[in-house]
């Protein structure tokens, strides 16, 4: 996916302000180049612009949501990482990530080192 000694370039696609701060703050640490989109609109156009590597989406979002979204820009970028992130935790929540093509998924709240243990699974330094 990603070439050697490459930082990765992470979208993420949050409309709530302080929990993009939040991913930023924790994702700083992989020395990730950050790109933020408020809905989904927004993702599929810096996808389109922009060498993103990996996503993370949030699942419900004004204008476009997170499942819209993502069955795009699957269809765009079949190898594009997309990690499913929602405060909406029911089991199903999961399964409908999963099937629009969403390749993880995680609850709010995310704890920082679920956040980094799930993003690197998909880097390789």
């Amino acid at each position: 996916m990603m070439n050697e000694n490459k930082f990765p370039n992470i979208l993420i696609a949050e409309d709530v302000e302080s929990n993009f701060l939040y991913l930023k703050a924790v994702l700083s640490k992989l020395n990730a180049t950050i790109f933020w989109a408020k809905n989904g609109l927004e993702a599929i156009k810096i996808c389109d612009d922009e060498s993103i590597d990996i996503v993370m989406m949030d699942l419900q979002m004004p204008e476009m949501n997170g499942y819209e979204a993502t069955k795009i820009l699957k269809k765009k970028f079949p190898n594009l990482i997309i990690i499913a992130q929602t405060a909406f935790a029911m089991s199903d929540d999961r399964e409908k990530a999963l099937d629009v093509g969403c390749d993880d998924y995680l609850a709010k709240p995310i704890k920082s080192k679920d956040l980094l243990s799930t993003v690197e699974k998909f880097i390789k330094f």
